[in-house]
């Protein structure tokens, strides 16, 4: 197969979608890879190391797109990337489609078929694509929340870890999955007084298990969630639900009653955002005030430490790229239930049933639009 790496266009997006390693393992099974110019820059690497990995160098995305059966890239594709989608092309990356109606109308319109990282499951219940970026993100959430809270970037000038003497900062984390964990785990680094909600007992036992007393675990009612938010120096939304748009989870009345320069990080952003006053930010400019209340909503955090997000996305994507290489959508598919959980458009068709909900389309089964 002959697989296009195009560079990522949106707003400070630095990763890439193969490194010059997955790369090489590809061109030594006999596959072709078109890179555009400079698409691993982001992350150090060369054209020549791209070209000394096999691949063939493209002067430009369009030349990509026209010569690859599969697009291989990291975030959803922009306006200009949907146009040069054809029918006969397979594209697989991140796309977060639950939140993006018109995201979803370019690729409906393409007839590509569309394979999301972010719908692709495991044999646990996870979504194995989804997590090394969700750890990276959860890690990122507290920095972001650390420098946010200085005074000079609008915060209530307090240190995360406080000092002997003086409290330290008050985070609040909704949801215990890999993002909240990651955050967990970085603000009880630094010293942070920490409680996570979530509605399940089994995940504040597991967290409980892990982080011992140093760890506040509180279940997720909605008045315990308003206490905990209203009392708060940093809230961080680390909530999923898989394929869909997140749920408001924090009104913007209760935001506006939120202590001024406490800081919210919605995690959740791609989906939508769990704070109703979220609104997507970049890395360019990530925060903005409402009521007071710093809101850090960029929609591609991994993207600041694209090095370290790029191989760890290589280390999860690689198989899946092989198998859809080697075999085709189709019969890779057809083996791997899992791998079909991914596909969120194919002909024309939403086979994603949150997806389709959201936006209105009738929902065609992924082994159903596959057949014909």
């Amino acid at each position: 197969m002959h697989i296009g790496v195009p560079r990522e266009i949106k707003d400070h997006e630095y990763r890439v979608g193969l490194t010059p390693d997955s790369v090489r393992e590809l061109v030594k099974r006999g596959h072709r890879v078109s890179v555009e110019s400079g698409a691993g820059l982001g992350i150090g690497c060369e054209d020549v190391e791209y070209r000394d990995a096999g691949a063939e160098i493209a002067d430009s995305a369009e030349a990509v797109f026209e010569a690859a059966q599969m697009i291989v890239k990291v975030k959803e594709p922009q306006p200009a990337e949907c146009q040069r989608l054809r029918a006969d092309q397979l594209l697989f990356t991140y796309l977060h489609l639950a939140p993006d109606g018109e995201q979803t109308a370019d690729l409906v319109a393409s007839g590509a078929s569309c394979v999301a990282y972010e719908t692709i499951t495991d044999e646990h219940g996870g979504l194995p694509l989804l997590a090394p970026m969700s750890e990276v993100a959860g890690r990122l959430a507290t920095q972001a929340a650390a420098h946010s809270l200085e005074k000079i970037r609008g915060g209530r000038g307090v240190l995360m870890g406080g000092v002997p003497g003086v409290s330290p900062a008050r985070v609040v984390v909704i949801g215990g999955g890999v993002v909240g964990e990651n955050a967990i785990t970085m603000a009880l680094g630094l010293g942070a007084d920490v409680v996570v909600l979530d509605r399940s007992v089994a995940v504040l036992r597991r967290l409980a298990a892990r982080f011992g007393p140093s760890l506040r675990t509180v279940y997720a009612t909605a008045s315990g969630t308003e206490a905990e938010v209203l009392a708060a120096d940093v809230v961080i939304g680390a909530v999923l639900v898989a394929g869909a748009e997140t749920p408001k989870l924090v009104s913007a009345e209760q935001v506006s009653r939120m202590q001024t320069g406490s800081v919210l990080v919605d995690v959740a952003i791609d989906q939508g955002g769990c704070f109703e006053t979220s609104k997507p930010t970049t890395h360019a400019e990530p925060t903005y005030v409402i009521d007071g209340v710093v809101h850090y909503c960029v929609a591609n955090m991994p993207g600041a430490v694209p090095r370290t997000s790029a191989y760890a996305l290589n280390h999860a994507t690689l198989g899946h790229v092989i198998a859809l290489a080697e075999r085709g959508l189709s019969a890779a598919m057809a083996d791997d239930r899992h791998l079909r959980n991914g596909l969120n458009v194919h002909a024309g068709q939403v086979t994603c049933r949150p997806v389709a909900e959201r936006h209105g389309y009738d929902y065609i089964a992924p082994d159903q639009a596959l057949a014909g």
